[in-house]
């Protein structure tokens, strides 16, 4: 009885170790390629000799880290590293999944952290010679510079008819994180046509690579395109409205009448010095001893306030203040009626599309290698757990063994450091509000205004004092986005004449640029340093 409980435990024992085995196996077999850079690149990975790729290129630890990654060491220079798979993996059969980490340890203001997945080169191209006319299949990763902040991602796609290569770009991309934090990016390209892109294991952009609603652009072309030939006829009136032609003038509608009359109900304020300047010579003012009156004429004490004025209600002249003129109607227009002759907008007429062509699949071309070609202005980059597999259980593994240790860490660093920083309530709530700008920046109703949201709230970011501004100027952009949603369409603009307004600060420059375009100087004190004669 012994016996056969040890043989069945045995058995158990060979069993277990089999299915672990064979998992390995098949997560091995799923790897297409991983990359941890525990060890040194050298002579895995090639560094480009092309001229003006000079950034070099190190096997470094991350800040706070002892895991090491792949480096870009200096600013304001061109890099470029690739490494070539043993095979080529295709991108046709079943699910395929990218993913790598970046860490910008200095931020990023100007520059990219993307990947290149090159398709099989022409014969003769060898790793030295990569740059960024070495085509690839996919790019990827993070890029920012301006008014760009996205998480490319951009298929070359072969058309079938012309032969030609076509970059095919993302719509409404993810934005970069703004932090120093370790970040994972994960694309996955599934049979069905399907694309996700997840950033830090969270879904962020879910689209259809057939869909014109998902990439610029589309990869299937329109069926019908515009007759180039075509010409609107001449008698076709695009007006909706037009000016009544039966409408008269009234007869006590006076146009010349001005906008503004004296007020004749207003009086004098009783102590108000007619006689007495605005200005008088500086009492204080001594005439310099340099001063040369043959060469500098005759001096004069420059003028200052009458403090006479300062005290009364006023010196000079009394003229009476101006009012708006109830008599005022300005230039008369007829009203404007419903155009019996309105065919509406034209356009010209639809013809079958020569290019068209119907795809169920795109034709994906081959990843042959893997290479980084970027052009920065922030060193500290750091590349770090570089995947192509063909399971997503393999990456989401990947992601909770070495990425999320590692931004757990960062994380409780950063608010230790904000705590120890004394960030006071204000300061807490600021970033709270940021990040949530953030999340209304990636609404997919606002996906046309999103660079502009994204650049409001990087500047806020640096001028922290403006960020009620900018929550207000993000208010008005998603209200009008709103309106026009529900009423559609721009309404016929009315001629009015200006008012004057007062001024409100501009909240898409920072407060310094905006000071300097708003400052006025002050008035220069009416000082005469010579007579004319």
């Amino acid at each position: 009885m012994r016996e056969a409980k040890r043989v069945s435990l045995r058995l158990a024992i060979v069993l277990l170790l089999a299915f672990i085995s064979f998992n390995q196996l098949f997560a091995e077999d799923d790897t297409i390629l991983y990359e941890s850079f525990d060890k040194s690149f050298d002579g895995r990975w090639i560094v480009s000799e092309k001229e003006g790729y000079n950034g070099e290129w190190k096997h470094e630890k991350s800040e706070g880290h002892d895991d090491y990654g792949l480096l870009v060491s200096e600013p304001a220079r061109k890099y470029a590293i690739v490494k070539e798979l043993d095979e080529p993996a295709s991108l046709k059969d079943g699910t395929i999944v990218l993913q790598f980490e970046t860490r910008l340890q200095k931020g990023l203001e100007c520059g990219g952290a993307y990947l290149k997945y090159l398709r099989p080169q022409e014969a003769g191209w060898v790793p030295k010679g990569f740059d960024n006319e070495s085509p690839y299949s996919i790019m990827f990763g993070p890029d920012k510079c301006g008014t760009t902040n996205k998480v490319h991602f951009i298929l070359k796609h072969k058309n079938p008819k012309s032969g030609e290569y076509v970059e095919h770009h993302l719509k409404f991309p993810p934005s970069v994180p703004h932090d120093k934090l370790t970040h994972v990016y994960t694309a996955i390209l599934k049979p069905d046509n399907e694309l996700q892109i997840l950033v830090d294991g969270e879904e962020k952009k879910k689209a259809n690579f057939l869909s014109s609603e998902d990439f610029e652009p589309p990869l299937i072309p329109a069926k019908t395109i515009p007759d180039p030939d075509d010409v609107k006829p001449e008698d076709w009136d695009e007006r909706a409205k037009i000016p009544d032609p039966e409408a008269v003038k009234p007869d006590d509608w006076d146009e010349d009448a001005p906008m503004e009359i004296e007020d004749e109900d207003a009086v004098k304020p009783e102590g108000w010095l007619d006689d007495e300047p605005e200005e008088i010579d500086d009492p204080e003012a001594t005439k310099p001893e340099d001063w040369d009156e043959e060469e500098d004429g005759e001096w004069e004490a420059p003028k200052t306030d009458n403090p006479k004025c300062q005290e009364g209600p006023g010196c000079g002249e009394w003229k009476r203040p101006m009012k708006r003129n109830p008599a005022y109607k300005g230039k008369w227009h007829a009203p404007l009626i419903d155009n019996p002759n309105y065919k509406g907008i034209w356009k010209p007429q639809e013809i079958p599309n020569p290019d068209y062509f119907e795809l169920d699949q795109p034709e994906f071309e081959p990843i042959a290698a893997v290479g980084i070609e970027i052009w920065t202005m922030q060193d500290g980059i750091l590349f770090d757990n570089i995947l192509i597999a063909q399971d997503e259980k393999v990456a989401s593994s990947i992601r909770d063994t070495t990425w999320k240790p590692k931004f757990d860490v960062e994380k409780e660093k950063e608010k230790a450091t904000e705590a120890a920083a004394g960030t006071d309530a204000l300061g807490g709530f600021q970033k709270k509000v940021f990040e949530i700008l953030y999340q209304v920046a990636e609404i997919s109703f606002l996906s046309e205004h999103k660079d502009k949201i994204i650049e409001l709230i990087e500047k806020a970011e640096k001028q922290p004092i403006i960020t009620i501004g900018v929550l207000v100027s993000i208010v008005v952009v998603i209200l009008t986005v709103f309106l026009k949603l529900i009423f559609g369409g721009k309404k016929a603009a009315v001629e009015k004449k200006p008012e004057p307004v007062a001024e409100t600060s501009n909240t898409e420059g920072s407060s310094e640029e905006k000071a300097e375009e708003n400052e006025e100087p002050a008035p220069a004190r009416k000082r005469q340093t010579r007579r004319e004669t």
